[in-house]
């Protein structure tokens, strides 16, 4: 039987100020999966709000996570202020660290729950229109 390891990342905007906009959001949709994918990872789900990120992640048996976090964070923030995906003025930036939890394969269907009703558990918090 293969070994499957499934992890919930989060991470937040710095101060968890609300940096994160209906285009920001959109860009973080399309560009986490492919920037996961390099690192041999796989998004099931994610979670975006106004202020913080979560990604439910299928990850290989041995896995360098802070490597993954580091990249999803560093190249998102890069590419979106670069591109002009964040405003001028309103850039995207992370907070240092993240939160990291396992979760176990019959608790996947429960996490993804958990990642597709953040907008209405943090009521208030979605990702603005531009």
């Amino acid at each position: 039987m293969p070994f499957l390891l499934h992890a919930l990342i989060t991470w937040t905007t710095r101060e968890r100020a609300p940096l994160i906009t209906a285009r920001v959001a959109d860009y973080l949709r399309e560009a986490l999966p492919k920037l996961a994918r390099r690192y041999g990872a796989e998004v099931l789900e994610m979670g975006i709000v106004n202020d913080h990120v979560h990604v439910l992640a299928r990850l290989p048996a041995r896995f360098d996570v802070p490597r993954l976090a580091q990249g999803l964070k560093g190249a998102t923030a890069r590419v979106a202020n670069r591109d002009g995906t964040a405003k001028k003025g309103e850039s995207l930036y992370w907070a240092s660290g993240y939160d990291l939890r396992a979760v176990g394969v019959h608790s996947l269907k429960a996490a993804k729950a958990y990642l597709m009703t953040q907008r209405a558990r943090h009521p208030g918090r979605e990702p603005r229109s531009t």
